[in-house]
């Protein structure tokens, strides 16, 4: 992360004898993939914007264990809940704000069975929570005219029903939001899910990344935003497959936002 963003480990805190407001779980693909990060350095951008006490498990960060249970490993996944659980129980941790839908879903539902009881909400809710209490201001004419679709990631709408958040947070800009036909219940997965994300096509699979695309393109949009680090490789990658990377931008929903502060 670069130098100017101000973020705190939760050793730093407790080195002080101190509880943040919330635990930011950043996640394997916020902290490593080079894309994802970007999101990553938007949300705190917005965070620090907000003046929100908030921290991170640094390298005290490990998996959920989400791609191991997805991918059949039932006892890797509770090694790694069980390892982290230990931690953040450690740390008295009560709540948890993460840009990754897959680790929201993880520590939200299958954690509390494991014994991890956390107060867990996904980024596009927090921020609509820092905006309803007035901590946070969007001015959002940069995005006047522009037309923004939103893709629905299937661990935040379909598993989890949040829906409107992002796409309160989406309206704040002053774009004209245009829905594809498949949305909300309804909408089509980016294709990453189930570790599919991180294994090459089998022979006869559908490019299920390029269908959900072509979904998205039909509503003839300037930007499509997402609010999943993998929706948003996944989405990147059908546009490059449909040519269409010269007219259409792919963003998270923290990075509109950011964008339309100039943070």
């Amino acid at each position: 992360m670069s130098e100017q963003l101000k973020v705190k480990t939760m050793q730093e805190f407790m080195a002080e004898g101190k509880q943040p407001e919330i635990l930011f779980w950043v996640g394997s693909a916020g902290s490593y993939d080079d894309r994802a990060k970007k999101i990553t350095r938007a949300f705190v951008k917005l965070l620090n914007k907000a003046e929100v006490d908030f921290a991170v498990l640094g390298t005290e960060e490990s998996s959920t264990g989400d791609l191991a249970k997805r991918a059949g490993n039932e006892f890797l996944f509770q090694m790694q809940a069980m390892m982290n659980i230990e931690l953040l129980n450690g740390y008295e941790i009560k709540r948890i704000v993460t840009c990754d839908p897959h680790s929201f879903n993880t520590l939200k539902n299958e954690y509390p069975g494991l014994g991890g009881n956390y107060d867990v909400v996904h980024h596009t809710q927090y921020l609509k929570e820092l905006i309803d209490q007035g901590r946070l201001t969007v001015k959002g004419e940069g995005y006047k005219g522009k037309r923004i679709t939103f893709h629905d990631p299937c661990y935040l709408g379909r598993a989890n029903s949040v829906y409107e958040a992002p796409r309160e947070l989406l309206s704040k800009t002053n774009a004209e939001l245009v829905e594809m036909k498949r949305h909300k219940k309804t909408a089509l997965c980016c294709g990453a899910g189930g570790a599919q994300m991180f294994k090459e096509p089998e022979k006869g699979d559908m490019d299920i990344n390029v269908m959900r695309t072509k979904d998205a393109l039909e509503t003839q949009p300037n930007i499509i935003a997402t609010g999943c680090p993998y929706c948003n490789t996944m989405m990147t990658d059908g546009i490059k497959a449909h040519e269409k990377e010269d007219s259409v931008t792919v963003l998270d929903v923290a990075e509109v936002l950011a964008n339309s502060l100039n943070l």
